[in-house]
């Protein structure tokens, strides 16, 4: 092989790593809308995310409907389950049976025994497909927010006691904004998948609009996986772009340029 094509070939090694940590946010009740959306972004994104606004407008079925659109990427199902532990056990199992998503969300703050019986049921519901991750703090909160409802530590020291409790209780990961990342990694190691939302493409951390949106822990792409980030996702920034394709295009193209991060952890554990 020669020097051109070994290089072409670690280009295209690039891009396809990069593109398969980048989930795409699709946020619409309007399932026509979501639909198209992820028909324009299945070939240039990693995996599809679907929140509780679409999921509460369609349902599985709908929520299915898009997945076929975005041609069987894989599916993160961000419902951030957070009740008592036998209610949030039977509704993992349905939607996991269901959808048999790549990931699942819940609140950490749910407690240990949640979180623990949320991983047993998306294990046997989805015959072990479903990684079942925890939701520490929310990138929409900062620390005057934590205070105002009672959580007077730093934000910091509250992630980084959760994304403990969550691995201590058998889940695969946490969903933690970029800025507390090098903390949980500290804190839980390398084999935590960390999900990161709270991504925008400009260094100030600010969308292409100059609209910040409700986040307040921002990070770029390319500085969450240096930072140690598995899975990125990536919502308005993208949908909300003139053309979301090339939007999501961009983000690869900047992360396969970028200094190589770790490899993202795999359901078992191990570096893929």
């Amino acid at each position: 092989m020669t020097g051109v094509a070994a290089a072409r070939d670690d280009l295209a090694d690039r891009r396809a790593a990069a593109q398969a940590r980048l989930y795409v946010a699709i946020d619409t009740a309007d399932l026509t809308a979501a639909t198209r959306l992820a028909a324009r972004l299945g070939d240039t994104v990693g995996g599809i995310k679907v929140g509780l606004t679409l999921f509460s407008a369609v349902g599985p079925a709908g929520v299915r409907a898009v997945v076929e659109a975005a041609g069987g990427r894989p599916l993160f199902l961000d419902l951030k389950f957070h009740d008592i532990p036998n209610t949030v056990r039977a509704a993992v199992a349905a939607v996991a049976g269901a959808l048999a998503p790549d990931l699942i969300t819940v609140h950490a703050a749910g407690g240990g025994p949640m979180m623990a019986e949320a991983r047993a049921a998306a294990a046997a519901a989805s015959g072990g497909r479903t990684r079942v991750v925890a939701v520490t703090v929310l990138t929409s909160l900062d620390a005057d927010d934590l205070a105002a409802i009672g959580q007077d530590q730093a934000v910091t020291a509250q992630v980084t006691r959760l994304a403990k409790l969550a691995r201590a209780s058998g889940l695969d990961g946490v969903v933690t904004a970029p800025t507390e990342l090098a903390a949980v990694r500290r804190a839980v190691g390398a084999g935590c998948l960390c999900v990161v939302p709270g991504v925008r493409p400009l260094p100030d951390g600010i969308a292409a609009d100059g609209d910040a949106d409700d986040q307040k822990r921002v990070m770029t792409p390319a500085d969450a996986v240096g930072a140690g980030a598995d899975l990125l996702v990536v919502g308005r920034p993208i949908t909300q772009a003139a053309d979301p394709a090339a939007a999501a295009r961009a983000i690869v193209a900047t992360l396969a340029a970028s200094p190589p991060g770790r490899p993202t952890v795999s359901a078992t554990g191990r570096d893929r």
